[in-house]
């Protein structure tokens, strides 16, 4: 007698079961998946590295809009043209020392 009623008990605490386990499964999911709770601290610090990248960038684009500002064909500023023809074409005048910093 108490065989036969087993296997309808056991379907019944699998059905109750398995909507809990799927719950269970989303949960992990939402913890440690990718874009779970767990890799937020991973993107907030790869956030933070390209944030500094753009800011680095960022003044590269200021210091050369500034230098092409001082190389306007209409109006050249003379230091910047005498520091290019110099660099350049290595052109000095014979009483110049000229020292490289770079």
């Amino acid at each position: 007698m108490g065989g036969r009623n087993e296997p309808k008990i056991f379907n019944q605490h699998v059905r109750q079961a398995s909507p809990l386990l799927g719950l269970l499964f989303l949960l992990g999911i939402a913890l440690a998946g990718p874009s779970g709770i767990l890799a937020w601290s991973e993107y907030n610090r790869a956030l933070a590295e390209k944030q500094a990248q753009v800011e680095k960038l960022k003044a590269e684009r200021d210091v050369l809009k500034n230098r092409v500002g001082l190389l306007n064909p209409e109006n050249v500023d003379p230091d910047m043209a005498g520091e290019l023809l110099r660099k350049d074409l290595n052109v000095v005048h014979p009483d110049e020392v000229v020292i490289m910093l770079n």
